[in-house]
């Protein structure tokens, strides 16, 4: 997190402009309204319009995914599907992008494994039997190796087969197919959607090691009540591959458990302005910055705004009336991040998000966000063909 505050800003690399600065501004108040009522015109004419498209797509999408499933769980009952759809909303989807989501499937039974966090995997943990726990007295028996770890890459070969077999008997199976040459469990869906499905165990009740420096001492938010909240919502452990590891083939590596925090993250953002400001990043990042080599995801701006969350502390820093402001903190952040090649998962400060993405991918990211930010910076109005 440390790199994140102290990355400095250098927008002469990409603009001979000035930065926007309020204290320049004559008018500033009737220019930050005026900034503030396009975002809002912008939030309900094509965030709405992203939102509906999204839901009609996630309905269409869960149809066939929720049959799929359904013909896993006859052949291997310890496979049951956690997708669930309560008041036409699906539980259990993650929206990668408006073609891309991720089914998380919740596995029974972890009990008999300590959950080992070292911090010798960024971004990742073991499970390890407990001492003197026998493997048959797991539900997972056969994915448990000689050195007594539960495989997260044996679970999720095995969950593989199951659903490969699935998608020939199921009764969608003239419009899904595997996504091939992944060790992933990804389904293409009439070759417009691809869904991962992934196996994983909720954790709650611990948090892990190498979280342990949240929430940071000298920072008022989000105040005692909402971190313990947060911390009993706990973590997820999912079967996937994990880009920090890339290359290393030690068996507890390629064993080991992704960590995941999408539960507590949701809960830090629940006030004020903050659900809006991320809704109007992702649909900038759909239209804008969707470039080659995929330098951006909307994780990366998930993972910003709960950074602009520590630098304003305040709930009245999240107003309606300043949301113009956190949008352009959070813009001018991300072409920081990107000039520095680092973007700290918030959570796992030692884990780089920008990891593997090529240096040529975010230089062309960082031009274009800054492009992005000067057009909302100078002319609010410009939002309207944005």
């Amino acid at each position: 997190m440390t790199d994140l505050h102290a990355a400095t800003l250098d927008p002469s690399a990409y603009c001979d402009s000035p930065v926007y600065s309020p204290d320049l501004c004559p008018n500033m108040i009737a220019t930050q309204a005026k900034l503030v009522y396009q975002l809002n015109k912008y939030y309900n004419e094509r965030c709405q319009t992203r939102k509906a498209a999204i839901a009609k797509t996630i309905r269409e999408v869960c149809k066939v995914v929720s049959d799929v499933l359904k013909e896993v769980e006859v052949q291997e009952p310890r496979f049951i599907s956690s997708l669930s759809e309560i008041e036409a909303r699906y539980e259990g989807m993650e929206v990668i992008s408006p073609n891309e989501f991720e089914v998380v499937l919740y596995l029974n039974q972890m009990g008999v494994f300590n959950f080992v966090d070292d911090g010798s995997l960024p971004g990742c943990a073991v499970l390890k039997l407990s001492d003197g726990r026998k493997r048959s007295m797991s539900l997972w028996v056969e994915f448990i190796t000689a050195s007594g770890y539960l495989s997260a890459r044996k679970i999720r070969s095995r969950f593989q087969t199951l659903v490969a077999q699935a998608v020939d008997k199921c009764s969608y199976r003239d419009v899904v197919k595997m996504v091939a040459d992944t060790s992933e469990v990804k389904l293409r869906i009439r070759e417009r959607y691809v869904v991962q499905i992934t196996p994983a165990f909720k954790c709650t009740g611990i948090w892990p090691r190498s979280a342990a420096q949240w929430p940071m001492p000298h920072i008022p938010w989000p105040g005692p009540n909402r971190v313990a909240e947060v911390k009993a919502e706990g973590f997820n452990l999912l079967s996937k591959e994990c880009y920090s590891l890339t290359g290393k083939q030690s068996s507890a590596e390629s064993d080991a458990w992704v960590l995941q925090f999408s539960e507590a993250e949701n809960r830090l953002l629940m006030a004020g302005c903050r659900k809006k400001c991320l809704s109007i990043l992702k649909t900038l990042r759909d239209r804008h910055l969707e470039l080659p080599g995929q330098p951006l995801n909307n994780y990366h701006m998930k993972t910003l705004l709960l950074y602009e969350c520590e630098k304003h502390p305040r709930e009245t820093d999240w107003d309606e009336s300043c949301l113009g402001d956190r949008l352009n903190g959070i813009l001018l952040q991300l072409i920081s991040c990107l000039q520095c090649r680092r973007c700290p998962h918030y959570f796992l400060p030692n884990l780089d998000l920008f990891q593997g993405k090529p240096h040529s991918a975010l230089e062309a990211a960082a031009k274009q966000t800054w492009r992005l930010a000067r057009e909302i910076l100078t002319n609010a109005k410009s939002l309207d063909k944005l």
